[in-house]
């Protein structure tokens, strides 16, 4: 008797397209339609624009870090791991599960949102004395670390190892690099008032990035308001200036300084994520060249959206134009894929991706904001109210909701609190230790696992 089997539908990435388009199949979807499965290492949604927050203590991590298995009606099969390459031609997708065993997961129909890694460059010392701020545990151990050089320098007599405890560097002038200088330059100067043992001035905070420009994408008049707030707080905004080298105890500028730090954070921009590279396919900066019903030319039921695709961007209307990998995109595309997949399923024509972008938000914490919704230039408590409220409303469920804004409001109130959880103590937590860059296969590695797995199976 021949048996019919449903096709199979596998979701790479559990960020925002992953799960937008996750969802959405499962709503459009016939029960009996198709087999959904989504890989990912972690059970839960992270909403990314908020880490600076968590790192700050002003939300706690579960805030952010959206259970997938919340709700009972969901269907979808979690495999819990990360994709370490792809065989394009045998429709196969190979799987680093989370007890390090390695499995092939066939598909009919794969949908490739992996996201993005920290992009790093070859400076010397980098991946082994920096932090990074893209993953719940990073953001948590910055907080830890933060705190723990304010009680080491309180008990040091050592002045030089004082100041060297104090001050903290911020490599990346993007949105996460600001942000993360702002709320943790807040968390410090409320801290600090605990420290009777410290002086105030002896904390420094540094804000370094090669471009010209403090966050370009909002235009002149509202980076040089982000930047004046940072300077009025005592943030020492460097411009066209980069890291030459990185170690232990200190960190040397391209401009010659030196700096005494424990602290080195860098989130100067992402790059596509590694499985990329193992599709031998075309990219475009590192990411997946598309098309802008965002499937990959010449590759029957393959899609690929959100940070890891060079989506074409049709509202801009130029040529060559791609969506930023933002959040706004990687949910909407994510909800597009989701009915081009079934589209191509049922036999029907597939749509293009086209969306206006809406603005731009960037929460300096306290009262401190500078947004552009819709062209609007916005500053203050205005510019506040409109970045906590996109991102409030950004948030996929009402229990996600309902903590972030007892968190905001109960901080808002009370103040912040300066307790060092203690839970990765003695762990190293550099750069080289969360996002594991290291464990992708070569495409030559993918074709010859493939190969030789069905070779051995009767």
């Amino acid at each position: 008797m021949d048996t019919v089997t449903r096709p199979r539908i596998l979701v790479v990435g559990a960020g925002f397209a992953g799960v937008d388009c996750v969802r959405r199949l499962e709503r459009k979807l016939a029960p009996d339609e198709a087999d959904v499965t989504l890989v990912t290492p972690y059970s839960y949604q992270l909403y990314l624009p908020l880490l600076p927050q968590v790192a700050s203590g002003v939300l706690t991590p579960q805030s952010i870090a959206i259970s997938l298995r919340r709700s009972k009606k969901y269907r979808t099969r979690i495999l819990p791991g990360g994709a370490i390459g792809v065989d394009l031609r045998s429709k196969v997708c190979v799987v680093r599960t989370l007890n390090d065993k390695i499995v092939n997961e066939p598909y009919d129909y794969i949908v490739l949102a992996p996201g993005s890694v920290t992009r790093t460059f070859d400076i010397p010392g980098l991946t082994e004395h920096a932090f990074g701020m893209k993953t719940l545990a990073e953001a948590a151990y910055i907080r830890d670390h933060v705190i723990t050089q304010l009680d080491l320098a309180d008990a040091s007599d050592d002045p030089a190892e004082k100041a060297a405890r104090l001050q903290f560097v911020v490599v990346g002038g993007g949105y996460a690099g600001t942000e993360t200088a702002a709320c943790l330059q807040r968390l410090t100067h409320a801290a600090v008032q605990r420290y009777p043992r410290l002086d105030p001035r002896l904390i420094r905070w540094h804000l370094i990035d090669i471009a010209p420009k403090l966050m370009p994408e909002l235009g002149d008049k509202l980076g040089r308001s982000a930047q004046e707030i940072l300077k009025r707080r005592g943030v020492d905004v460097s411009l066209g200036v980069s890291i030459d080298k990185a170690g232990p105890e200190e960190v040397t500028f391209t401009d010659g300084r030196v700096v005494p730090t424990h602290t080195l954070i860098w989130t100067a921009g992402v790059v596509a994520s590694p499985l990329i590279g193992t599709l031998g396919a075309e990219t475009v900066r590192g990411r997946l060249a598309v098309t802008a019903e965002m499937t990959l030319p010449g590759h029957d039921g393959v899609f690929a959206l959100g940070d890891s695709a060079a989506v074409p961007d049709l509202a801009k209307g130029q040529e060559g134009a791609v969506c930023p990998p933002t959040a706004q995109h990687a949910m909407r595309q994510g909800r597009k894929v989701a009915d081009n997949v079934i589209a191509a399923l049922r036999g029907q024509p597939l749509k293009p991706y086209e969306h206006k972008d809406l603005g731009l938000v960037v929460d300096l914490g306290g009262k401190d904001a500078v947004s552009k919704p819709l062209g609007i230039e916005l500053r203050g408590i205005a510019a506040q109210a409109v970045a906590r409220g996109y991102h409030w409303s950004a948030l996929r469920t009402n229990v996600a909701k309902t903590r972030v804004m007892t968190n905001w409001l109960l901080n808002a109130v009370a103040g912040d609190d300066f307790v060092r959880t203690g839970f990765q103590a003695r762990r190293p937590a550099r750069l080289k230790d969360f996002e594991f860059t290291d464990s992708y296969l070569t495409p030559e590695q993918v074709r010859a696992r493939v190969a030789s797995t069905a070779a051995d199976q009767p």
